[in-house]
């Protein structure tokens, strides 16, 4: 029995000490987990601050609010509308990365924004000073040299140079708008702020610029507006603050004398980049770009349309020393040489004959795609006047004549426009009214004789009428019709030839 007691009593005092155990164990589990907890949120109290800034990951987009995963143990959350862009439209998406400053914080959350803004004390300017942090400001007015801006209920100076990144031309077009500013100086307990929108805005700048660099690449086609006009090409914006230029000759497969025949400023244009060029001087790459490479070569499609003998009504583009280029369809063009410009004159410049933007008429005679090269006649467009002229003029047949040039071997006289005669100064010494010829000016008008007309060698060969001999004499000149000159009755000069005969 005593025996029976005794385990009894010992079994109690080992349950009674298991018991002890377990509740010393696990007061000390709950000590440690509320030391950590202390401890983890006296550590997250330390590492943020009220107008930090912080880079975090976008983990939930919501309806009006977006939140992010701020490395501590309370997530951020920041207005949805804040994250918009110029555009007013929400780009990103779950996983970006975000940089954005604090604003307030307390145990559940962590307010972030752009920018600080509303009521503020006079040490969170301080500190925004000195952190460089956003400041949310309104312009209040304009006054000498800036203006005056609201700031968390501070009034600051703004530089007008310091407002925008572009030219301000006018002042009053900013008043009344809030903006977010860089408090550039703070002293005076505050009495004395300026601010800067201008450095914030290069900043985000910098940003898009670095993050376009980081994905743009030779030979992509992308959207642009163009900014500016020069003589020698056009200045586009393709990105925030990424700018490029077309040079001229690649704004368009037409030849171009001016950029503005092919845009215009703030025209919205597709263009392809043709080179990044990065200098150690400057953080900023140089752009060539080329909006005529965004289509196809014209010239791949001239052997096809373009053939010997077709037609066209082209304009003159371009005046050369050897002849006019005249564009046949857009981006392509041949040449008319010196010589394929008249029949009816001898031509010694293109600018005697045509004009740079006039439309003319011509005939292609050759093509060579592969030299892009066509040949041109403006000439053959009109007709050959030399065609047919042995069955018109036909030696004997009495005419009347312009006198165009005299030379000491005879006079050159205009028979139609395009025909040109030579009136031979032996001739004229035989005929008995040499005078008469010798004494003629260019512009005058004479009766002649066609003596010879040869169509191959575009020869004609004229005379006086009265050298005319033989039996056919009379006969020619009572039939011949009296003929009107400068010089008198055509009809009274044969008489006065045949009575001399007799």
């Amino acid at each position: 029995m005593e025996d029976n007691l005794k385990d009894s009593e010992s079994e109690n005092r080992e349950s009674e000490n298991r018991e002890a155990e377990d509740r010393e164990s696990t007061d000390q589990e709950e000590e440690n987990f509320a030391d950590l907890l202390e401890s983890y949120g006296s550590k997250i109290s330390d590492d943020i601050h009220t107008g930090d800034k912080i880079e975090g990951k976008i983990i939930s987009i919501g309806e009006k609010h977006v939140y992010i995963d701020t490395g501590s143990k309370s997530d951020g959350v920041v207005d949805k509308d804040e994250l918009k862009n110029d555009k007013d439209e929400f780009t990103y998406k779950e996983g970006d990365h975000v940089t954005l400053f604090v604003v307030s914080l307390n145990e559940s959350e962590i307010i972030l924004s752009r920018a600080l803004s509303g009521a503020g004390s006079v040490s969170m300017l301080e500190d925004a000073s000195h952190s460089r942090t956003p400041v949310e400001g309104k312009v209040a007015s304009v006054i000498k040299g800036g203006f005056n801006v609201e700031i968390m209920g501070k009034r600051a100076f703004c530089p007008v140079s310091q407002i925008d990144i572009k030219y301000v031309e006018e002042m009053d077009e900013y008043v009344g708008r809030t903006f977010n500013f860089i408090i550039t100086r703070f002293s005076e307990g505050g009495k004395n702020i300026v601010v800067s929108r201008r450095d914030l805005l290069e900043a985000q700048l910098k940003e898009k610029r670095e993050q376009f660099f980081s994905q743009a690449a030779e030979g992509d086609i992308v959207k642009g507006r163009v900014t500016k006009l020069m003589p020698y090409g056009a200045f586009i914006e393709i990105a925030p603050g990424v700018e490029g230029m077309a040079h001229i000759s690649e704004l368009s497969w037409s030849r171009l004398e001016t950029p503005g025949e092919a845009v215009s400023v703030d025209d919205i244009v597709n263009v392809k980049i043709l080179k990044i060029e990065r200098k150690k001087d400057s953080e900023i790459p140089k752009l060539s770009l080329s909006m005529k490479h965004t289509s196809s070569d014209p010239w791949d499609l001239a052997e096809n349309t373009i053939h010997a003998g077709d037609q066209f009504t082209g304009k003159v583009v371009r005046l050369a020393p050897f002849g006019a280029f005249v564009e046949l369809t857009p981006g392509v063009d041949g040449l008319v040489h010196l010589s394929e410009m008249s029949y009816t004159k001898r031509v010694l410049k293109a600018e005697d004959v045509v004009s740079q933007g006039e439309m003319i008429q011509v005939v292609v005679k050759s093509v060579d795609p592969e030299k892009k090269r066509i040949s041109l006649s403006m000439k053959d467009a009109h007709g050959d006047p030399w065609t047919g002229a042995s069955k018109k003029y036909i030696p004997g047949s009495l005419i009347d004549v312009i006198i165009e040039k005299k030379e000491k071997f005879g006079l050159f006289a205009e028979v139609e426009l395009g025909i040109t005669g030579l009136i031979p100064s032996s001739s004229v010494a035989k005929s008995s009214r040499a005078s008469v010829f010798n004494s003629l000016k260019p512009g005058d008008s004479i009766g002649v004789m066609v003596e010879k007309t040869d169509e191959e060698q575009r020869r004609i060969t004229l005379v006086p009428p009265d050298l005319k001999e033989g039996d056919d004499w009379k006969q020619f000149a009572e039939s011949a019709k009296p003929v009107k000159s400068s010089m008198g009755d055509m009809g009274s000069i044969l008489m006065d030839a045949l009575k001399k005969k007799k």
